[in-house]
């Protein structure tokens, strides 16, 4: 009796310590809230401050946003899938789906950079107008959290190979990775909205 009420102590203790992980993952991604947001009212303020050079209606190509949008929108399925996998504890398909998953997001980022390299070749980069400041500084850090994300995938895809089983620890490492890559999304069809599609109405 000693011997099973130390071992459902052990798991309750165990339970205890791995739970705040996804809590505390929240609670970062609440001050990301905020950067955001900050960032969002600082474009709000500059978006109209062009200073004599080219406007969001000028520079901004719904094709390019499109397949953009349409590569990130996808990954977050694809991940939905990682996890369905996760959960069934298919590791074959976890890493498989992860795959996909960073493909999309790379092709994501490249687009992004893609653009970022043709907009300053053509003179209209982040120092010609406030608006240009504002634009840049907001989108490149949601690139920058993307990018960040494809490193996680990868570091978690590498842990994951030459395992039999995902032990708890990992299960909380890929939903915290499934909420941020969810909450760029999210991020995403803002930006994608109100700065992308409202500066080329």
């Amino acid at each position: 009796m000693a011997h099973d009420t130390t071992v459902t102590t052990s798991g309750h203790d165990e339970h205890h310590h791995e739970s705040p992980v996804v809590f505390g993952f929240w609670v970062y991604l609440m001050t990301d809230c905020i950067i955001f947001g900050s960032l969002f009212a600082t474009f709000a303020v500059l978006r109209n401050q062009f200073n004599g050079g080219p406007s969001g209606h000028e520079l901004f190509e719904l094709s390019g946003l499109g397949l953009e949008t349409a590569l990130l929108l996808i990954s977050s399925i694809t991940y939905g899938f990682g996890m369905i996998a996760a959960h069934k504890n298919e590791i074959s398909k976890v890493i498989m789906w992860l795959g996909v998953t960073f493909l999309l997001g790379l092709g994501f980022v490249g687009l992004e950079v893609n653009e970022f390299a043709h907009m300053i070749h053509e003179g209209a980069g982040p120092d010609r107008s406030a608006f240009l400041s504002a634009f840049f500084t907001l989108v490149a850090t949601h690139g920058l959290h993307v990018s960040c994300g494809l490193i996680w995938i990868v570091t978690l895809m590498v842990q994951l190979m030459g395992t039999t089983a995902i032990p708890e620890r990992m299960m909380n490492k890929l939903t915290c990775l499934s909420l941020f890559w969810h909450f760029l999304d999210i991020v995403w069809i803002c930006v994608f909205s109100y700065v992308y599609l409202a500066s080329m109405i």
